[in-house]
């Protein structure tokens, strides 16, 4: 359709819960305008001005801001009826249901008897006052809370502390290492770890999000609090601008944002979740975590048997998962502290993770975009001394699952770390193998070796850093030596054999005359942060990944990245992050600007502008 009036007479039925209406609308609908219709198997047009009427059926909520002033958004469904339109070159005819779905926000003025609301505020304010501000929080109703929320932290470092409340002891004191970072600026406390709450500092009921603050009041949020159950996440949305070539897939292999020039939704996340005390150490404590993603990013997320057919069978743009679905268990006095996790965890030891809030930057490291994301199994985290901490684990592999026997990575996995923590905290270093076990070439059965280390140099600098050494067996030629060795994910007929090409693995560049050899592939990392103030940081980021049989990024060769952004707070719930970052292939080997990510590459370097904002809720 194209320019033309549509319109609805229509009448709707709701229910007020304070200030909100909620509300079910319907009647009359109406189009009037130009109409283009295309049969792209004749390469055939029409354009002509009809009129369409039909029905429409739809929902909205109204919130009312004052007494005069409401918020509105609103959903509509329009069946229009059916049509036939004659094309104009061929004999060929379209008779099909024109439906319309249409989105809007509106802002009303209620005109109200002034008389009646001054009276209301004259015996408003006979109460009591300290009862009147005890219901403040309840006469705004839930969305008047959501509101508040935000507008109360705005431009701080956190959401103000209720005087009538008093703090949670929410860390271990002293000789027990002290949080060496803020958020914000920086997007978390404790040097990262994974595979456990960080033991020694991890209390229920310490997010402060605005959702939770809007259902505290309710009888649900009440329940909730006392069982330190919480909900919450956040938004993720950004855009880049790229030399890369080929409008589809040009800036791959850069992670995430593979599309160039482009605006995406990157994530949306909900956390269900009860975070055992680990700051106490006189009785057992559990908890769980249940994560969903949706957005372009469940591509990286993507384990093989979970929701997996959405990438790998259909090669949707967007789509979900559930990257954390676990439970744990806090044994005090193990030491200092054992938990023990069970399920679907994100994997050890990276700095970056697949959710955003939880990097530096919008862009991911190389280093970060093609080594383990989750694992599905059961580790144990425990904290030997103040000092040291250390982990084992047994999983099924590396994003696949224990009931996966398509992927032949699906087997038992070893996992060990061991990690140092300074006394202050400024300086600590974790090595860790992970996903270990035979190393067959899988989907993703990669064989991890490698170690995170972080320096804080003073109260304004620090810098992270990751290396690792990562290998597959057995992986099959990919024809750049002559021999194009058919695999198990690329055979047609075979039950292992994935359908969408993109979602395959790659084969390697194996060495002339072997059908099969190992993938090696090593990386060196660098963060440095600078604290420019309580809500700004700066970033540098710089790496070199070496992609020695072309496994994990389809091109054998060298790259470098360097990338420097800016994170900047509004609110400990909405930031943004606008970056620059420079990709190249050291000796010149095109890896970049590709249509798909089977075809032939043309470029060997692109630079990419970008920016994201997050807003949690």
């Amino acid at each position: 359709m194209g320019a033309g009036v549509y319109g609805d007479i229509t009448g709707r039925i709701g229910y007020a819960l304070d200030r909100t209406l909620v509300y079910a609308k319907g009647g009359f609908g109406f189009f009037n305008g130009d109409v283009t219709v295309r049969d792209p198997s004749a390469r055939d047009f029409t354009t002509k001005t009809q009129s369409f009427t039909g029905w429409t059926l739809g929902a909205g909520v109204e919130y009312k801001i004052t007494p005069n002033w409401s918020v509105k958004a609103e959903y509509l469904h329009f069946d229009l009826g059916d049509q036939e339109v004659r094309f104009r070159n061929s004999l060929a005819r379209w008779d099909n249901t024109v439906t319309v779905d249409t989105v809007k926000v509106g802002l009303n003025y209620e005109i109200v008897d002034d008389r009646a609301s001054a009276a209301g505020s004259l015996k408003d304010s006979s109460k009591d006052t300290s009862a009147a501000s005890s219901e403040a929080a309840d006469n705004l109703g839930f969305f008047g809370r959501f509101y508040k929320a935000y507008a109360d932290e705005w431009g701080k470092t956190a959401p103000p502390a209720d005087p009538n409340v008093p703090a949670p002891v929410a860390r271990r004191p002293a000789p027990f290492p002290p949080a060496p970072l803020t958020q914000p600026p920086y997007p978390f406390t404790d040097w990262p770890y994974g595979g456990s709450e960080t033991i020694g500092a991890s209390i229920p009921n310490a997010v402060d999000s605005p959702l939770m603050t809007a259902l505290a009041p309710t009888d649900l949020g009440k329940w909730m609090n006392e069982k330190h159950i919480q909900v919450y996440g956040w938004v993720n949305a950004g855009g880049n601008l790229s030399t890369a070539r080929g409008a589809k897939d040009g800036n791959y292999p850069a992670a995430y944002m593979y599309k160039p020039n482009t605006v995406e939704w990157d994530q949306a996340v909900v956390y269900v979740e009860r975070v055992p005390d680990t700051a106490q150490q006189d009785h057992v404590d559990w908890g769980f975590r249940f994560s969903t993603i949706y957005g372009e990013n469940y591509r990286y997320t993507t384990a093989y048997g979970v929701a997996s057919y959405q990438l790998l069978k259909h090669n949707h743009e967007n789509g979900y998962d559930f990257p954390m679905v676990y439970g744990e268990v806090y044994i005090p006095k193990v030491a200092e502290g054992l938990v023990i996790r069970a399920g679907r965890y994100i994997s050890v030891p990276d700095i970056e993770a697949q959710l955003a809030p939880n990097n530096y930057t919008y862009s991911h490291s190389m280093t970060y975009a093609y080594d383990n994301y989750t694992n599905t199994g059961i580790i144990g985290t425990l904290q030997a001394t103040k000092n040291w901490e250390l982990q084992t684990g047994i999983t099924a592999g590396t994003e696949t699952v224990p009931w996966n026997s398509k992927d032949p990575g699906t087997q038992p996995s070893l996992t060990a770390c061991a990690r140092w923590n300074s006394d202050d905290s400024w300086h600590a270093v974790n090595v860790c193998a992970n996903g270990i076990n035979n190393g067959e070439y899988g989907y993703n059965n990669l064989q991890w070796y490698g170690f995170t280390t972080y320096h804080k140099l003073s109260e304004k600098w620090h810098i992270s850093a990751e290396f690792w050494n990562m290998h597959e067996n057995h992986v099959p030629s990919n024809g750049v030596n002559g021999i194009n060795q058919p695999g198990p994910f690329d055979t047609p007929g075979l039950p292992t054999f994935i359908p969408n090409g993109v979602a395959q693995p790659f084969k390697a560049v194996c060495p002339p005359g072997e059908a099969f050899c190992t993938a090696n592939e090593w990386s060196a990392l660098l963060y440095v942060n600078y604290k420019y103030s309580d809500l700004d940081n700066f970033t540098f980021r710089t790496e070199y990944f070496s992609d020695e049989n072309g496994q994990r990024t389809g091109v054998k060769a060298d790259y470098d990245n360097f990338a420097i952004g800016w994170q900047h707070w509004f609110s400990p719930s909405v930031y943004i992050r606008p970056e620059a970052a420079w990709y190249n292939t050291v000796n010149g080997v095109k890896a970049f600007g590709r249509d798909n990510t089977n075809s032939n590459p043309t470029q060997s370097s692109i630079f990419i502008f970008s920016v994201d904002t997050i807003i949690r809720f």
